[in-house]
């Protein structure tokens, strides 16, 4: 039976297979007024209602067959919304095609929905709005069943203020332009199946400009050329990921980079992935992003969770995709230093959730949990070991289209090895400690080994460093130490000098002067810097802090800096430019500082 607790839809007695949306956007009144068709099929006999998933929608009107029909809204759930019952006036036997058409219009307060004003955009001229949906706010964007275990083609016309532009995850399908009104109307069509929360809308100042034979990156036109040139490599990562799996079934795979505030480093939006602005980083060396979004092309778009409590499914499978188109580019080497970094982050993510343990398990329990609260590297990181290679690609044949749980992956990887290797290995796979890495709390039982080529130099400047503060005696060192250093290894040193205990503060003064690393315009090394500095509450970094958490909205620095501080100046600080972030992000802030309990 369909399961999924994170939503409040009857997806055991019917299901969407289909859905045509119209969107007329409204920058002055920050809404949208929709109009969506949804096709549904009865699973059990005797359907005489329909639920779907809303939060913060004003419902207008619903009809069946061009017949109104009676409705009413559930008390509204903060983590989950309000369910949107409908009384079809009819019992449906099973097996029932029929379609439904509401209209309605979103509201400010959903959290699928980000409107920037034109001050908050690069060219300071026109407004700009982008949705998140993953991983349950589609249903402020739509009435929906917004779960993951259901997946559907859909279609979209979407009406924009010129001189706008409008791109969603999907295929473009033509554009016609409503001149009385001053309106440009894009219509888009996605055929491959995917789950409401792929579902993804961006309006703005929209230019594009071709990368590769299927890929274009759209941009503000201040970004354009420096975004063209930071992701000309795209082509690449999709050839390899076809080569390691099956070919690429979505036609085209752009990119769309975003305003600062978007909260995430990438969303693997089909056709379309959104990615945040601090990856231009002007050497080409946080691209391994992109080929994180690529790899969610197979691992979470065609093969995907079926609800959010296996939700490593999708991210471990990736990582190790991602882990294998890096390798293949720079060598096996520089993979595994990848995976010394994510290692380092999975730590710190684990000890973040000490008071909730149960979110470091890597299948989760999610009843009455908003899969928000339980975000963090653990399903990345600890999912998809190397002895996975072999069979990822018949994976990938096997559960493409589909929506699955961990114990149809499992049970698929019995099967695997014993029709390819034997009884015998088949019988190895008994001795793998399944309890301990699906359902155990805290680090996986087995913590990988890595190549530690480019991790030796590091740890090694590090530790030299260590020893030098305890005799406050900095002479030996110069900016050529790390030189030759690329940012992944100035990043993991960084990240050694943030394990040890303690650093006097002329230590910090010496790093700074010495490393420059207060002017550095890298995000990740600029967020490891600052992350140091207030953990040993070093004040003269708090002001490059403020810029840093103002200037964007990645959740990924944004968050811990602001709890690493925890003062009343980071609490002033996120007051003042609350409207700067996402909802997502800034719910999740609040949270973190105590401005709101759970």
């Amino acid at each position: 039976m369909v399961y999924d607790p994170n939503t409040l839809s009857n997806i055991t007695e019917v299901q969407t297979t289909h859905i045509d949306l119209n969107f007329n956007v409204n920058f002055k009144q920050k809404n949208i007024d929709a109009n969506v068709v949804l096709k549904l099929v009865s699973l059990v006999d005797n359907v005489n209602k329909v639920i779907l998933d809303t939060n913060h929608l004003n419902i207008k009107h619903v009809l069946f067959s061009g017949v109104n029909l009676k409705y009413t809204k559930a008390p509204q759930d903060e983590k989950f919304g309000s369910a949107l019952i409908i009384d079809l006036n009819k019992q449906l036997p099973i097996n029932t095609e029929f379609s439904l058409e509401i209209a309605y219009t979103t509201s400010e307060e959903g959290k699928a929905v980000q409107w920037l004003e034109p001050s908050q955009t690069a060219g300071k001229k026109h407004p700009y709005l982008f949705t998140q949906c993953q991983a349950i706010h589609a249903r402020s964007l739509l009435p929906c069943q917004d779960t993951p275990a259901f997946k559907f083609g859909y279609c979209a016309k979407v009406e924009v203020p010129q001189p706008l532009r409008a791109l969603m995850s999907a295929i473009e399908a033509g554009e016609e332009e409503n001149i009385e009104k001053g309106t440009q109307i894009y219509k888009f069509k996605q055929k491959v199946k995917i789950p409401s929360y792929l579902i993804a809308l961006a309006v703005g100042n929209l230019v594009g400009k071709r990368i590769g034979p299927r890929s274009t990156i759209w941009t503000e036109p201040e970004y354009l050329d420096i975004a063209a040139w930071e992701f000309e490599d795209t082509e690449k990562f999709i050839s390899i990921g076809e080569n390691l799996l099956t070919p690429y079934e979505w036609k085209k795979y752009d990119l769309l980079v975003l305003p600062p505030s978007f909260p995430y480093g990438g969303m693997e939006n089909p056709c379309l992935s959104f990615v945040t602005p601090t990856l231009l980083s002007g050497d080409k060396s946080l691209v391994d992003v992109v080929a994180h979004e690529i790899s969610h092309s197979w691992m979470g778009n065609l093969v995907t969770t079926l609800n959010w409590e296996h939700f490593w499914l999708n991210e471990g499978w990736t990582v190790f995709i991602e882990r294998k188109i890096y390798g293949r580019l720079y060598g096996e080497k520089a993979s595994e230093f990848e995976a010394i970094i994510g290692l380092k982050s999975l730590k710190e993510d684990i000890d973040h959730f000490k008071d909730n343990p149960n979110f470091t398990s890597l299948v989760q329990k999610l009843q009455g949990i908003d899969p928000d609260d339980c975000f963090s590297t653990v399903p990345y990181v600890i999912g998809g070991p190397e002895y996975f290679e072999p069979y990822m690609k018949a994976y990938v044949q096997e559960f493409a289209g589909k929506s699955i749980t961990t114990d149809y992956w499992k049970r698929y990887l019995y099967s695997y090895v014993e029709k390819h290797y034997g009884i015998e290995k088949k019988a190895l796979l008994d001795t793998i400690k399944w309890e301990d890495w699906l359902h155990s709390p805290g680090m996986p039982p087995v913590e990988n080994k890595f190549d530690e080529t480019f991790a030796k130099a590091c740890k090694d400047l590090a530790q030299r460093w260590d020893d030098a503060q305890k005799t406050e005696k900095f002479d030996e060192f110069s900016s050529k130490d790390i030189a030759n250093f690329t940012t992944k290894q100035k990043m993991v040193f960084l990240d050694h000098l943030y394990e040890y205990p303690a650093f006097i503060h002329s230590a910090i003064e010496a790093l700074s002067k010495i490393y420059a690393f207060d002017a550095v315009q890298n995000s990740e090394i600029k967020f490891r810097w600052q992350k140091l500095c207030l953990r040993l509450e070093y004040e003269p970094i708090f002001p490059y802090v403020v810029k840093f958490l103002t200037a964007q909205g990645r959740m990924k620095y944004i968050r811990p800096l602001y709890r690493q501080n925890g003062s009343e100046l980071a609490k002033k600080t996120f007051i003042e430019n609350r409207s700067l972030y996402h909802p997502i992000a800034a719910a999740m802030i609040e949270k973190d500082l105590g401005l709101k309990k759970d």
